[in-house]
């Protein structure tokens, strides 16, 4: 039997077929494309950097499932979604920054916008972020909470026409408009075109450059965090008019004592010491300290006093928690050459322990690294604000660190250990030479490290005290009302 078939009906199946086969081999390409970027992720990171750098600076108001499932997006459990009462406000706060590279003007900046995100009750502006500044760190990225990613997704997706918006530019100087180094500039459009233009920036050095004064002259307003740098700022040449303190917040919710255990799983490298044993929580006492390895954050300063000051019979162990500034990672060689050129000794009772810790320990880990110590100690030349000393208080840890620059904002005799400067010294190297730092007191470190060690009761009452300086000061709260007073106050003159 003939059978007539229907020429629209096999042109429609002719049609189906053909948009089959090119769906299925765009399906085979991208899975061909993904397979093999799967290979080379266990040899590089490059590309996986690319995909994130390009979904957070594209914005990408419909990510895709595909992304999602490999980890560039937050799955849909975590995301939020936008409040849609925000997207009638008129005004805009863009807050650019190395949100997605670690290290200190990172961790400001977090904290800053957590702050915001979680206390304006009734916003005044919308709030928007983008990476600037420094590189990307996939290491970073993957050691943020969900919470966090699922806020970086929300905030890049803002929208703000740049004659409505307040840039923020946190970040040094040199990354502002123009960079000197490939970064996305700040403010993005240049100088004239946003509403008005924030430089969030600080120095560990008693000056500023002249070049960086130039630029911080730019700027409509500098935001500095501390009355350290007020001055030092002021007296190098930027506009006293300009010049505004902006504390930073220290997340007193997340670094809370009272919700974490001791993290003892991660093994250190023991330099010097002739025992393979790691301290035990409760019969070691353990000092911790946490710093990018570099001169200026005085780690030779450290090792001097407590080699000096201890043995192992003394039964106690330092924690060096670090990671590379321009350098390799040879942190354990380093240590063992300073020793033997120091002219130290070894006591009799051998060398006391020295941990190292240079791999990655995720953000969410850190307050656990904390509460695994008695005290913490950072002899620093100088410091902008002093991250890892702030969390230390916030968790109640006794701090040692140096009475100069930076912490000068919050540490008191009643709260920590100020250490004593010997005198100011040259900066000898790098962008900052010619600039005076401090020189921490080598024997008064030995003396407040026995102190503390001696004193536990005391040490502990330091350490109650500095939590509640931090909660009564640099709460999430607290700076949240100042930043948006100071907005406001913004808004207000422009308008």
């Amino acid at each position: 039997m003939d059978v007539h078939r229907n020429p629209q009906s096999s042109q429609r199946n002719h049609s189906w077929i053909l948009k089959l086969k090119s769906y299925a081999f765009w399906v085979s390409a991208i899975l061909v494309i993904l397979l093999s970027l799967s290979f080379s992720f266990t040899k590089t990171n490059h590309f996986k950097l690319r995909y994130l750098k390009l979904t957070l600076s594209s914005h990408p108001l419909n990510p895709t499932p595909i992304l999602r499932r490999f980890g560039f997006l937050p799955s849909d459990q975590h995301a939020r979604e936008k409040p849609k009462s925000n997207a009638m406000l008129p005004y805009c706060v863009l807050w650019m920054a190395p949100f997605l590279s670690g290290g200190g003007y990172s961790s400001e900046a977090w904290a800053y916008i957590t702050a915001l995100h979680e206390n304006m009750k009734d916003p005044i502006f919308r709030l928007g972020i983008d990476q600037h500044g420094d590189l990307e760190s996939l290491e970073f990225w993957d050691g943020l909470p969900n919470d966090l990613k699922s806020l970086a997704y929300e905030l890049y997706n803002t929208k703000c026409r740049m004659n409505e918006t307040i840039v923020i530019c946190h970040s040094e100087p040199g990354a502002w408009h123009p960079p000197l180094f490939e970064t996305l500039p700040c403010p993005p459009t240049g100088y004239k075109e946003p509403m008005f233009v924030i430089g969030r920036t600080m120095f560990e050095s008693d000056r500023v450059n002249p070049d960086h004064v130039k630029r911080c002259n730019r700027m409509d307003s500098v935001w500095v965090p501390t009355d350290f740098h007020v001055s030092s700022f002021i007296q190098s040449g930027v506009e006293s008019s300009k010049v505004v303190k902006m504390v930073q917040p220290v997340d007193v919710k997340f670094f809370d004592p009272s919700k974490y255990e001791p993290l003892l799983a991660y093994r250190g490298e023991l330099i010097p010491g002739s025992s393979s044993d790691l301290p035990q929580k409760n019969k070691d006492f353990v000092f911790l300290s946490i710093f990018k390895w570099e001169y200026r954050k005085g780690w030779d300063v450290l090792l001097r006093s407590y080699l000096k000051e201890f043995s192992r019979r003394d039964g106690v162990a330092l924690y060096l928690l670090t990671n590379p500034y321009h350098s390799d990672r040879n942190f354990g060689n380093k240590i063992l050459d300073f020793v033997e050129n120091s002219g130290i000794e070894e006591p009799a009772g051998g060398w006391a322990a020295v941990y190292l810790i240079d791999s990655h320990i995720p953000q969410m880990d850190l307050p656990r690294v904390y509460m695994a110590a008695d005290a913490f100690v950072l002899p620093s030349r100088g410091e902008g604000w002093g991250r890892p000393i702030v969390e230390a208080m916030a968790m109640s840890l006794p701090v040692i660190t140096t009475n100069w620059s930076g912490p000068t904002e919050y540490l008191t005799e009643k709260n920590s250990y100020p250490l004593h400067v010997d005198r100011m010294s040259e900066v000898t190297e790098g962008p900052f030479k010619g600039h005076l730092w401090a020189e921490p007191s080598v024997d008064k470190l030995r003396v407040l490290m026995r102190h503390v060690m001696n004193n536990p009761e005391e040490a502990r009452e330091k350490g109650r005290k500095a939590r509640e300086d931090m909660i009564r000061r640099f709460s999430p709260e607290i700076v949240a009302g100042i930043v948006v007073d100071q907005i406001r106050e913004v808004f207000d003159q422009m308008s």
